[in-house]
């Protein structure tokens, strides 16, 4: 019989959640062959705000944060509670409380398909929460959910211990097996954009690729140029 509450899984491990931590979001989901982004409805309540660490995972039914409430207590110190709210907007599924709880508890952040409220004081204890948007109304407490299972959390699979970075621009998951290997390629790549964005201020500032991407498309002739 499959438990609701899978207790133990194995995590991201710490190293290579400071490693990650480094780039942006966006690096990462571009190494990561374009893949790994949450819908964009999910965003930081204030842009400032980032997260990396390890997922929990939460699925609750809409409006009813009961699961929460019991991932919270089962939480590890850097974990990323991340939820499947079903993208509901109707009713918040956290606020002050709750927020308050899991900085005490040195939970790293809340990503959440779903509501929040409180914003203010949220933003005021500088505790990094990303979601769909804010509601004033409050949950219920009486439905069960899971925990520790794959839920899929705007439109992307996410795995108990799979790494998360988010920031300004959104969130990325990554598959826990594939984190390191993508570490030198974001390394790369961000040397690459470093280098580009320096001669384009040189002014370089023609794509190279354009041309020959237009001929493939059908934009240009062969041998035709802008």
């Amino acid at each position: 019989m499959t438990t609701d509450i899978v207790r133990d899984f194995e995590r991201v491990s710490p190293a290579l959640v400071r490693q990650a931590s480094e780039f942006q979001a966006a690096i990462l989901a571009d190494v990561n062959g374009r893949r790994g982004a949450l819908h964009g409805r999910i965003a930081a309540l204030r842009p400032r705000m980032k997260i990396a660490g390890p997922a929990l995972t939460v699925e609750v039914r809409p409006g009813d944060n009961l699961m929460i409430h019991a991932a919270m207590a089962l939480a590890r110190p850097g974990d990323v509670l991340v939820i499947d709210g079903k993208g509901d907007q109707t009713a918040a599924l956290m606020g002050t409380i709750m927020m308050t709880a899991c900085k005490q508890l040195g939970i790293a952040g809340v990503v959440i398909d779903g509501a929040v409220r409180d914003s203010l004081e949220i933003d005021e204890m500088d505790f990094p929460v990303f979601s769909v948007g804010t509601n004033p109304n409050g949950p219920t407490k009486n439905v069960p959910g899971r925990i520790g299972h794959a839920i899929s959390c705007g439109g992307v699979t996410v795995r108990p211990g799979d790494l998360i970075v988010a920031d300004a621009d959104g969130v990325f998951v990554g598959e826990r097996e594939r984190v390191e290997s993508l570490l030198p390629l974001a390394r790369k790549k961000v040397e690459d954009e470093s280098t580009r964005i320096a001669a384009i201020r040189k002014g370089n500032t023609s794509a190279s690729w354009l041309d020959a991407a237009l001929r493939t498309a059908g934009v240009l002739k062969q041998g035709e140029s802008l």
